[in-house]
């Protein structure tokens, strides 16, 4: 059982983490300071310190957090959905990614920003992005569709469609009707994954 300064510990780098989002959204990355963070909280400096060692490892754990909000939901998982070879099941799973966007703006926004200026940011991000590819080229291996070699190409391009649609719906919103997008993309999906 958890004692109450560990508890206590835990809420406050909760707290950290949703005011730092929070500070990052309105002022932008490069704005922001370790001591508007903290000034949010209630803190000081050194408490931020104690939970970070920089505004960049914040920002990490901001991105670890986005994928377990993404990934928590996923039942059957990316995986499975790209195994199955199913229309249906693939649009499920890709509409409630759509419906997930609302959730994870804030965060995919900014961890953009810090990307730009945080070389092991984008690091972060590419290794998240190549860990969901490497799930879908496990479904497609599952399957056994496709050449061996041409597997992880299909699932790149896949999900880079998915990734850069939603980085253009995080800035501008539906400029598209969602379900006509929805249902191109499954589309496109199923003819990169599914169709072989």
């Amino acid at each position: 059982m958890a004692t109450l300064r560990e508890a206590q510990k835990m809420m406050t780098r909760q707290r950290l983490l949703e005011e730092g989002l929070a500070a990052f959204a309105e002022q932008g990355y490069s704005a922001t300071t370790i001591d508007d963070i903290a000034t949010r909280v209630g803190a000081t400096r050194a408490t931020f310190y104690l939970h970070f060692s920089s505004k960049a490892e914040l920002v990490r754990a901001l991105v670890e957090r986005t994928n377990e909000m993404l990934v928590g939901i996923d039942n059957p998982t990316l995986t499975e959905v790209v195994a199955s070879g199913d229309r249906a099941v693939l649009k499920t799973w890709l509409g409630r990614k759509f419906d997930q966007w609302p959730d994870i703006k804030d965060h995919i926004t900014v961890s953009h920003q810090a990307a730009a200026v945080e070389p092991d940011i984008q690091d972060s991000i590419d290794s998240w992005f190549d860990d969901a590819i490497g799930n879908m080229k496990a479904g497609l291996d599952l399957a056994g569709r496709f050449d061996e070699g041409s597997r992880r190409v299909r699932c790149t391009i896949a999900f880079g469609e998915l990734e850069f649609f939603s980085v253009r719906w995080m800035r501008h919103g539906w400029f598209v009707d969602r379900e006509i997008a929805l249902e191109t993309m499954t589309d496109s999906w199923y003819h990169l994954l599914c169709e072989g």
